[in-house]
């Protein structure tokens, strides 16, 4: 033994950037998963919820009320409305608007005459919220897919035999 700590070590194997740095090839896998869930995000929630609050663009129209508030956002908000007759209390779906508005908040609705039991905030029929996420979170997931290629370009440039980094742990190019 020499008395160093790595002797036996291949220097393949040792790890060039800073403790408590992600290195290259982490960092892209990361931004990947990220791209990933946000494109899901966008595609497989978002987006069907805003075709949702469109297809009742034809629905029929009632003044209602807030009945209950929360994050309407989440479809945890109702109102009620008279509907054929009676009153209804019905759930605003996932991407509603009007999450800070207080309970007894008057707004029109529309409604599918066969089923009032969920109605839209007429302000929400171009696709509320929803639309707006899915573009951002869509957006999001384009410019993590852009950070994760760049990434693996500098993991592929750390990897050429005699590169080397420098005191920050970046390889010259």
């Amino acid at each position: 033994m020499d008395g160093t700590a790595d002797a036996g070590a291949p220097r393949a194997r040792q790890q060039n950037s800073a403790p408590g740095r992600l290195g290259p090839m982490t960092s892209a896998l990361v931004l990947i998963g990220l791209a990933l869930l946000l494109g899901t995000l966008s595609v497989l929630v978002m987006l069907p919820a805003a075709q949702h609050l469109r297809s009742f663009q034809d629905g029929e129209r009632a003044p209602a009320t807030l009945h209950t508030s929360g994050s309407c956002m989440l479809g945890r908000c109702q109102v009620t409305f008279e509907a054929g007759g009676r009153t209804v209390v019905a759930d605003l779906p996932v991407g509603s608007g009007g999450g800070k508005s207080s309970v007894g908040t008057p707004m029109i609705v529309r409604y599918q005459a066969d089923d009032p039991q969920v109605a839209v905030r007429e302000d929400d029929v171009g696709g509320g919220g929803a639309a707006a996420l899915a573009a951002v979170s869509g957006g999001a997931a384009l410019f993590s897919l852009v950070l994760s290629v760049v990434a693996l370009r500098r993991a592929a440039a750390a990897r050429r035999p005699g590169a080397r980094p420098d005191a920050s742990g970046r390889v010259a190019a």
